[in-house]
């Protein structure tokens, strides 16, 4: 079977360039926050789009992919426990535009949380007003209510969201810092 073309609408690109910005801007505030030396980052699910080692420089930063042909530091499901990496081992843990794509996000989470110290800041971005899209599968859209449910055993320091241009309560896109 041949897989159709899809046309992408212009909402489709407004929101995707919104979502990319936002990563990025995102990005360069923690790390000017959080970049330190000595400090741990896992990066989960680094792509070709705005990696932590890009804005982490002082870090050290690792990386974690489903994927067993991606080239990261480690590769398991984050939505299982990783025997191969142990309780508290984070101090900072990157997880952008990887929620949606996960089949448990509570276990994703439960699993985060496990792998950052005490005190430990989870930096999370999640779309929500966005098409499908891959690394398939994608099925999750969260709102606040629902990160903030997700997120319970954190004390969420921080939860922005990118509204829909004449559309309320229907954001494009979240971001979130946590700390354990």
């Amino acid at each position: 079977m041949q897989s159709k073309k899809v046309a992408i609408s212009k909402f489709d690109k407004y929101c995707y360039r919104i979502i990319r910005k936002n990563i990025r801007y995102f990005l360069i505030r923690c790390a000017k926050k959080y970049d330190r030396r000595n400090l741990r980052v896992l990066d989960i699910a680094p792509q070709i789009h705005e990696e932590a080692l890009v804005y982490f420089k002082k870090a050290k930063v690792e990386t974690f992919d489903i994927n067993p042909d991606s080239n990261t530091t480690y590769r398991g499901d984050i939505t299982k426990y990783n025997r191969f990496l142990k309780s508290g081992t984070f101090d900072i843990i990157v997880c952008t535009e990887v929620l949606e794509h996960v089949l448990n996000p509570f276990s994703t989470v439960k699993e985060i949380y496990r792998l950052l110290k005490p005190s430990g800041i989870l930096l999370l971005s999640a779309p929500f007003n966005f098409r499908i899209h891959g690394p398939l599968p994608d099925c999750w859209r969260f709102t606040k209510y629902g990160l903030r449910e997700l997120l319970k055993k954190f004390k969420i320091i921080e939860l922005n969201s990118i509204d829909t241009p004449k559309r309320n309560l229907m954001p494009i896109h979240y971001t979130v810092i946590a700390m354990k």
